[in-house]
């Protein structure tokens, strides 16, 4: 009989403990539930993770790495003196002897096609004289530089794989991104090895100082650290969004402000390699960005779009209307922040592309249609080697036009007659002319063709008296003969 009780007793206790658990449990769901949260119900919600995604775009991200010979001299300022350098080299000392050393480098890419072209940064690459790629599997090839885009600071490579179909990353439209999506960076910081990071979007179409040319950068909060750039960044859902490009930092290391190039434009670049150069389209603007006192002149709610200061004639905005003092609000769907968003839009669409162009024209809106077209070579360029004993001997000038400026890195607005080149060791290259130098006069005659300077520097002068523009400031030389 005690025995009996005593199970009851037992009984009726564990009774009492479910009670109370059940109670307990009751009032926590009660109380996530009053302030919005409630318990994972399942195993599965709690062990989220970006494995899956990882796994599979991974393979598609590479290490790359490059040396460059660097020649340098290091010598006492004694022995840089012309006399005791030929002193001290006649009795077999070489202290002016060039002396090669490595530079190693290390980035990241991204394969984008199956046969082995990968896209990266123009500055993983610039001036290197071998470039190897390492894929995730370890196996190594030697790259070729397929194609370079200093304004975009994009560069392709070349690896041969044979028939080999290699895994690659499918670009997603960037433009479809908004801010606080999460997104992966993948690369290779500080060599360590393959790395992934997480975070979200923070920022759409900022701008950044450097080489790059077009300001619509992609801001992430994803940690991206040297030897990231040329990586990717992916989407939630494994798509190339952008190429981890810069960082904002004072220390050298991630601070949480990162920037890629829009996978449009990389898009864009993609579909004319096979021209052999990028073919880009050309407006033909120099316009401004509109701050608020613009905007209050203008009866603007807010400072938009941009203020077209000057239209080259021979451009495709000028025939299709645009004219200096335009407002361009739009073009197509998207709205236009500054200068930088505008060349970038224009970039990302292809030569033959019908785009609309919304803007304001005294208070009035306006709708243009134009077809985009490549920049004219109006004239042509005549590009001739000037030989002889005259000032100019050894250099290749050129007859300016929008095509040939643009190339070449001069002001597309520009005339005349242009240097692309002058000779080592020329008599033009030791009378100190450069490549980018304007040729604007010869012995008191105005330049505007090639033709002109031939004749002129055939009339071989007791005197020559050249005067030049150099960076928008008039030179003038003066040569005895």
């Amino acid at each position: 009989m005690p025995v009996l009780v005593f199970y009851l007793w037992i009984l009726s206790l564990i009774k009492l403990l479910c009670f109370i658990l059940a109670f307990s449990a009751i009032s926590l769901s009660v109380a996530a539930e009053e302030d919005g949260r409630s318990l994972p119900p399942s195993k599965e919600q709690i062990q989220f993770s970006f494995a899956p995604i990882v796994e599979k775009v991974a393979p598609g991200v590479v290490n790359i790495y490059t040396q460059t010979k660097v020649r340098d001299r290091r010598m006492a300022p004694l022995f840089d003196d012309p006399f005791f350098r030929r002193f001290f080299n006649d009795f077999g000392f070489q202290f002016n002897k060039p002396r090669t050393r490595q530079h190693n480098s290390l980035g990241s890419g991204v394969i984008v096609q199956q046969d082995g072209l990968i896209v990266t940064n123009n500055h993983v690459i610039e001036g290197a004289d071998t470039i190897k790629v390492v894929l995730t599997d370890r196996r190594e090839f030697s790259a070729s530089i397929a194609a370079v885009d200093e304004k975009s600071d994009i560069a392709f490579l070349k690896i041969n794989v044979g028939d080999e179909t290699l895994p690659f990353l499918k670009l997603k439209d960037s433009d479809n991104l908004k801010v606080g999506d999460l997104v992966l960076a993948i690369g290779n910081p500080f060599g360590v090895g393959q790395t992934v990071t997480t975070g979200i979007v923070s920022g759409l179409a900022r701008t950044i100082g450097g080489k790059a040319q077009y300001s619509s950068f992609i801001q992430t909060d994803a940690a991206i650290n040297p030897g990231n750039s040329g990586g990717a960044l992916v989407s939630i859902d494994g798509y190339l969004v952008g190429v981890n490009t810069a960082i904002f930092s004072k220390t050298g290391g991630s601070l949480g402000i990162g920037f890629a190039v829009p996978s449009n434009l990389i898009r864009a670049l993609m579909k004319s390699l096979g021209a052999g150069t990028f073919l880009r389209p050309w407006l033909g603007l120099v316009s401004q960005m509109v701050t608020t006192d613009i905007a209050e002149s203008l009866k603007l709610e807010r400072p938009i779009g941009v203020l077209v200061n000057l239209v080259h004639k021979k451009s495709e905005g000028f025939r299709a209307g645009i004219r200096t003092g335009d407002l361009i609000l739009r073009v197509n769907e998207h709205e236009i922040i500054n200068p930088g968003d505008l060349e970038y839009r224009i970039a990302t669409m292809g030569v033959g592309q019908n785009v609309n162009i919304y803007l304001v024209r005294d208070g009035q809106f306006k709708k243009l249609a134009l077809t985009l077209a490549l920049p004219p070579e109006q004239p042509l360029r005549d590009l001739t080697r000037l030989t002889g004993e005259q000032p100019l001997a050894g250099a290749l000038i050129g007859n300016l036009s929008p095509a040939l400026a643009i190339e070449i890195n001069q002001n597309p607005f520009n005339e005349g007659v242009v240097i692309v080149d002058v000779a080592r060791n020329s008599h033009g290259k030791k009378l100190g002319f450069r490549e980018n130098d304007i040729i604007l006069s010869i012995n008191g005659k105005k330049m505007s063709l090639v033709e002109e300077v031939v004749e002129a520097l055939n009339a071989t002068p007791k005197n020559w008296k050249i005067a030049f523009n150099r960076r928008n400031r008039t030179h003038n030389l003066v040569v005895r003969n």
